[in-house]
């Protein structure tokens, strides 16, 4: 009986040891990784770091939506409140979570306009 094992082992070494360089011999070379372009002003993908405060009274729904977290409700939510007083009023409105809050909180200020 341990003959016969040993030949199904070896047979299914065999086996996978032929599927394995079929795989290799017929993948695609991988592709070279392309540079990134650093997003422009004009056109906020993003919000990196140290790129300032996104003013949650006047960031548009493309900056907003940037944030880490952030999705389409959070930004109807967040533009439906204006004006805010200051930026930890996002939590004590409802506006958004305290965890969510505390993710955002050092990229976002709340500036009031000049009366």
């Amino acid at each position: 009986m341990g003959q016969v094992r040993r030949r199904i082992r070896q047979g299914a070494l065999a086996l996978l040891a032929g599927s394995l360089s079929w795989t290799l011999a017929t993948a695609a070379p991988p592709r070279p990784q392309q540079p990134q372009p650093p997003a422009s002003p004009a056109h906020p993908q993003s919000v990196p770091v140290g790129a300032g405060e996104v003013d949650i009274n006047s960031a548009s729904a493309q900056q907003l939506n940037a944030l880490p977290g952030f999705g389409p409700a959070y930004t109807r939510r967040v533009i439906a409140g204006r004006p805010y007083h200051s930026k930890n009023q996002l939590v004590t409105r409802g506006v958004i979570p305290q965890a969510e809050y505390d993710r955002i909180r050092g990229l976002i200020a709340a500036h009031r306009r000049a009366q």
